[in-house]
């Protein structure tokens, strides 16, 4: 039996959709996170932040949004910890869908993404 993988969920959004429908049609033990509902703290998004095995915490921001602009993230002077702690302040800050499985994450962005570090 595999390891459950964790899906950071938004149902309104497509991409986020077309991830949890692979893991249903895969059957492979899931459970979702509605990230809007129940925000990811700190901690845990600084553990995800490594287990996307990312530079900036911007890769993993929705850095087009309205939100990011209105509360100056761009501003280069913001180091890791600050923009992470925006994304637990702002949970809709956070890029969707984020998949993790075991130690490794990935954007589904595109789902091929996601579908590299899932259980063969």
């Amino acid at each position: 039996m595999s390891e459950t993988i964790i899906l950071y969920h938004n149902p309104r959004c497509s991409k986020s959709r077309a991830a949890l429908e692979l893991l249903e049609t895969r059957r492979l033990p899931h459970q979702v996170v509605r990230y809007l509902d129940t925000p990811p703290d700190f901690t845990t998004l600084k553990q995800l932040f490594r287990q996307l095995g990312l530079e900036n915490p911007r890769e993993m921001m929705r850095v087009k949004d309205e939100l990011y602009k209105t509360l100056a993230l761009d501003n280069p002077d913001l180091n890791n910890d600050a923009l992470l702690q925006a994304i637990a302040e702002h949970p809709a800050l956070l890029e969707r869908p984020i998949a993790v499985a075991g130690q490794r994450a990935a954007i589904g962005r595109p789902l091929e993404n996601i579908e590299a570090i899932l259980p063969a």
